[in-house]
């Protein structure tokens, strides 16, 4: 018999419908097995059951990633087959980047799973997203974090590298991960990691008219900086100082505070005006999404005081997150 945790966190996939509102609901852990269970009644599995906390995702906080990450390991995950995280969608790629970097080196599988709409609707995802899961674990010899996820238009359940995991565009409920599955990460990181993520970390997106003065960096000690699709942000100050990346950058040397960017693929040829980021300073997270940019840079600051660890901790390719 396979032995497999199961860990529920609320979401969609915890949650149920009243009066046309959508909150978690401690029933829905029971609904899911029993919902798998009526599909696949002559599977042996024994499932162990876990609630740490359950609460619709769009609320969590790095805290939270600490208390996750704390009733797993107290449950010794290499003692079962396979640990599956039930979880929301909304922040569903942030937390899984999260379980990557930190359990890059265990010897079991981790899942997280979700779904677009409550277990009572009987149009939701959820089931076929556990059980996709459930299977992996009970024919496959896999090690690393995943996302198991089917997209309402498509019939067949995607397997997602979790550190890979791009947000689900908004006003749509389908997910995806930059390039292939790759299932060897390359590096291990053999010093102890504290589950501690920094709150330190300032993200600002680009769009047209950014004015960069409405930011206080008072008690943030790093900027992750989101592009444009090309890689690229405003570089130019033919629109005033204030709209121009390469004058925040300044900005930010001043008050000590490092300035980061991505995400974006790191070619022969590159923008002139990511050129002129760089060289003014930025580092460049080339080939990982921003969120796993994000959760990797809240755990480097959450775990180093030295700059340079922290940037060779960013370096190493932990959880296969560079493409």
């Amino acid at each position: 018999m396979k032995n497999i945790l199961v860990i529920f966190t609320g979401g969609t996939i915890g949650s149920t419908t009243h009066n046309c509102a959508i909150d978690t609901d401690e029933k829905t852990s029971s609904l899911l097995l029993f919902q798998f269970k009526q599909r696949y009644p002559q599977l042996n599995v024994n499932f162990t059951v876990l609630k740490p906390y359950e609460i619709l995702s769009e609320n969590l906080s790095p805290k939270i990633w600490t208390t996750l990450i704390l009733a797993i390991k107290t449950a010794k995950p290499e003692n079962y087959d396979g640990v599956i995280v039930t979880h929301g969608t909304d922040t569903l790629a942030y937390s899984a980047a999260a379980l990557s970097f930190y359990f890059h080196s265990l010897s079991v599988p981790i899942f997280l799973v979700s779904s677009h709409l409550p277990l009572n609707n009987s149009s939701t995802n959820g089931v076929d997203n556990f059980s996709f899961a459930v299977e992996k674990i009970l024919t496959e010899k896999l090690t690393g974090v995943f996302v198991s996820y089917r997209n309402p238009s498509e019939k067949f359940v995607r397997l997602h590298k979790a550190a890979r995991l791009i947000s689900s565009p908004q006003l749509s409920n389908d997910f995806f991960s930059i390039t292939d599955v790759n299932l060897n990460p390359k590096t291990i990181f053999n010093a102890p990691l504290k589950s501690n993520f920094s709150e330190r970390i300032l993200v600002i997106k680009p769009y047209p008219s950014l004015n960069y003065d409405n930011f206080n960096l008072d008690n943030v000690d790093a900027v992750l900086h989101d592009l444009y699709h090309s890689g690229t942000a405003c570089s130019t100050t033919n629109w005033g100082n204030n709209h121009s990346l390469i004058h925040f950058i300044s900005r930010c040397q001043k008050q000590n505070v490092t300035i980061y960017l991505a995400p974006a693929l790191k070619k022969e040829a590159v923008y002139q005006s990511t050129i002129e980021l760089v060289n003014d300073g930025a580092i460049m997270l080339w080939n990982m999404t921003i969120e796993a940019a994000f959760v990797k840079l809240s755990l480097a600051y959450g775990n180093f005081t030295d700059l340079s660890a922290i940037i060779s901790f960013m370096q190493l390719n932990l959880a296969d997150e560079y493409i």
